[in-house]
């Protein structure tokens, strides 16, 4: 039998789905490509991220909010205004709020405990206020040595003398902790018309402390018996 050739419609027809076949795998080996070299971009960009600092992203967000203040003092100097009263209406009151709660949080003033836990909030304090000067300190320890900051097993004891502003710079660190501490037990003034209920100092403290924390709720118990209508 001989065989019957395709008509021109369906070579036609084949022809079509041939060029649209290869349409797609064009747009496939472009989508490829595009893949690959994005992934190649993003492995350089994770290496450039892997080798800087662990707190870049931070510091980076630090200057650009510095330059942004920077900008906007300029501005307020421009215009004749006060940069800190203009930052200051800017703030919303929920934000001072939420600050302010975050300061608490950060530094909580947990009061009195014992006297352990008020010389460790003390030590804290005063090394936060510690401002090293790291050149200073290189020369002395190459001048000294071993004996700038002798340990147990050192032999050298004596030979380093502190300097002259060191000293005053402690003198003064120890007067304005003494003045502090004056301030906080100086005592307090005594009221002629206030009623007497206690029977010592140690009692008066101790009904001052009970009327601050428990007076709101104690005040109408209070009024009746004074009165003497109290059930």
């Amino acid at each position: 039998e001989e065989e019957v050739e395709p008509g021109p419609a369906a070579a036609a027809a084949a022809e079509q789905r041939r060029e649209e076949r290869l349409r797609r795998f064009r747009e496939l080996h472009m989508k490829r490509y595009e893949a690959c070299k994005l992934n190649s971009q993003e492995v350089v960009e994770e290496d450039k991220r892997l080798k800087l600092p662990p707190n870049w992203e931070a510091k980076k967000a630090r200057l650009e909010w510095e330059l942004q203040v920077q900008e906007k003092k300029k501005e307020c100097a421009a215009r004749g205004e006060d940069y800190e009263r203009v930052k200051l209406l800017e703030i919303s009151a929920e934000d001072a709020e939420r600050w302010e709660r975050k300061k608490k949080k950060k530094n909580p003033d947990l009061g009195f405990s014992d006297y352990a836990a008020a010389q460790l909030r003390q030590y804290q304090r005063l090394t936060r206020q510690i401002k090293p000067d790291l050149e200073q300190y290189e020369k002395l320890k190459e001048q000294y040595g071993e004996a700038l900051y002798p340990s147990s097993d050192s032999l050298l004891h004596g030979t380093h003398v502190p300097s002259k502003e060191g000293v005053d710079r402690m003198v003064a660190d120890l007067e304005k902790q003494i003045e502090k501490r004056e301030k906080y037990s100086r005592r307090r003034p005594y009221n002629d018309d206030a009623d007497i209920d206690y029977i010592n100092e140690r009692n008066a403290k101790f009904n001052q402390k009970a009327e601050r924390f428990y007076g709101k709720y104690t005040a109408e118990i209070k009024q009746n018996l004074e009165r003497g209508t109290a059930v």
